[in-house]
């Protein structure tokens, strides 16, 4: 068995995964989502854009792609909101 020849282009990191992340943010926006289902809900959205949009002829590298676009913008939104912390208590320090 040969593994799938899955490839990364444009459309994957600089819109795949930021639209992952604002489609999860407006979910919690709009939706009453208990917070330890956002990341689920992260993954869900990621896998469809991927099969359904970015990658609909193969089946695979979908799936893959959209685990990859849910985790990454977890991964992205979590490093944004433990920085930001980071930075208003430092900046809060120095005042």
């Amino acid at each position: 068995m040969d593994f799938p020849n899955i490839q990364t282009n444009f459309w994957d990191s600089v819109i795949g995964i930021p639209a992952t992340l604002v489609l999860t943010q407006l979910l919690k926006l709009f939706l009453p989502l208990p917070k330890q289902y956002v990341p689920t809900a992260a993954i869900l959205i990621g896998l469809a854009l991927s099969i359904f949009y970015s990658h609909p002829h193969d089946l695979i590298a979908g799936i893959f792609m959209g685990y990859f676009y849910g985790y990454a913008a977890i991964g992205s939104y979590a490093a944004t909101k433990t920085t930001w912390g980071v930075f208003r208590r430092e900046k809060r320090n120095f005042s």
